[in-house]
């Protein structure tokens, strides 16, 4: 058992990228109970744009201090980046919190925990079938397994088929925008994840604190709202920069697919948090969600690719990837940042659908 923990863990080590996701999971499952102490003093409309607005503010000063300081090199949004980082704004930041208030309004909380799983299940889809991005058949079983724990987690007999159809469907609406959003975020990915996250959470913060004064609702004392401000910037913000490092190194299918454990996260959270206490299905999610994880670690996809030209700007060290000279006196440092061209490159070795490999199957 301890060589099989160990072997478990130095392969998370050694995929930064899934340390980015899983750590983007627990971030945000650790947000819901801490959101769910607030919601007695907020309104549901309110609380999302506090959290969001907390996310974005911190986030930006943050960038702000450590650009003015010298301690971050990754590369600035780009003027290409901005229509699909706008896209993802409008679908993520507005259309899908919109459709899930209204949702909310005839649609039962247990019905609408467990529809909220459609969001894995739309942004694969997405990833799969419209952004071409590869998947076998172990990746589908992972992801099925995943999704299958988040419904076990939040299944309650007897009140699910308390939400009304439309509700239903405007629930299912706000997982598709989200899942539209995790795509498009996807194509930004090679940018500062912190100044992306951060430009996310002040857009959806405004707007949806901005549709919460509209409907009449006060503000809150400012001891509230800065608690909210500090729950959002962990687990909006922080969780938001860390989901966009995942996708540049994993995709948006698998990203997604770890990014599903959060409620998981959530739930544990909430036994000693909350005081509530650890039934049969916590833990029928617990090893379907463990599963499916393993599946996905354990993956090895493996075959001879062909790298086209391209040109682009990121974070990187000279890998067999990165293997061009530089204009100008260079100190070695790495990693470093940089506008770079990559020479077509035919070659075999394991990857997954990062940066660098979006190519055709």
């Amino acid at each position: 058992m301890h060589a099989r923990i160990h072997t478990f863990a130095s392969v998370v080590r050694s995929k930064p990228g899934i340390l980015a996701a899983l750590g983007a999971a627990a971030l945000f499952g650790a947000s819901t109970p801490l959101a769910k102490l607030l919601v007695g003093e907020l309104p549901p409309a309110l609380l999302a744009g506090l959290l969001y607005l907390g996310s974005g503010i911190g986030l930006l000063g943050y960038r702000l201090l450590a650009r003015r300081d010298g301690r971050t090199d990754d590369a600035p949004i780009s003027r290409a980046d901005l229509p699909w980082l706008a896209g993802a704004i409008v679908a993520g930041g507005i259309v899908g919190p919109l459709l899930l208030m209204f949702g909310l309004r005839t649609t039962s909380g247990s019905a609408a925990s467990l529809l909220l799983n459609l969001e894995a299940v739309f942004t694969a889809a997405l990833a799969w079938f419209v952004f071409r991005e590869n998947f076998d058949r172990r990746i589908v079983l992972g992801m099925a397994l995943i999704v299958a724990g988040g419904v076990a987690l939040a299944w309650q007999p007897g009140d699910v088929t308390a939400g009304k159809t439309w509700g239903a469907a405007l629930v299912g609406g706000a997982c598709f925008a989200w899942g539209i959003d995790n795509n498009l975020t996807r194509k930004v990915s090679a940018s500062d994840a912190v100044q992306i996250a951060g430009l996310k959470g002040l857009a959806a913060g405004a707007f949806n604190t901005g549709l919460a004064l509209a409907l009449g609702v006060s503000l809150p004392d400012w001891d509230t709202a800065f608690a909210a401000g500090l729950v959002g910037l962990a687990g909006y913000g922080v969780s938001l920069a860390l989901f966009v490092v995942a996708l540049r190194h994993l995709g948006t299918a698998r990203t997604g697919a770890y990014f599903s454990v959060a409620p998981f996260f959530g739930a544990a959270i909430a036994l000693g948090l909350l005081g509530e206490s650890a039934g049969a299905a916590f833990w029928v999610a617990a090893l379907l969600m463990a599963a499916g994880v393993w599946l996905h670690l354990t993956e090895r996809h493996d075959h001879l690719h062909e790298h086209g030209p391209l040109t682009h700007n990121h974070r990187h060290v000279h890998d067999e990837h990165h293997r061009h000279s530089h204009d100008g006196q260079w100190d070695g440092t790495e990693p470093h940042t940089h506008e770079h061209a990559h020479e077509p490159l035919v070659h075999r070795h394991p990857h997954y659908p990062d940066l660098h490999h979006r190519h055709r199957h």
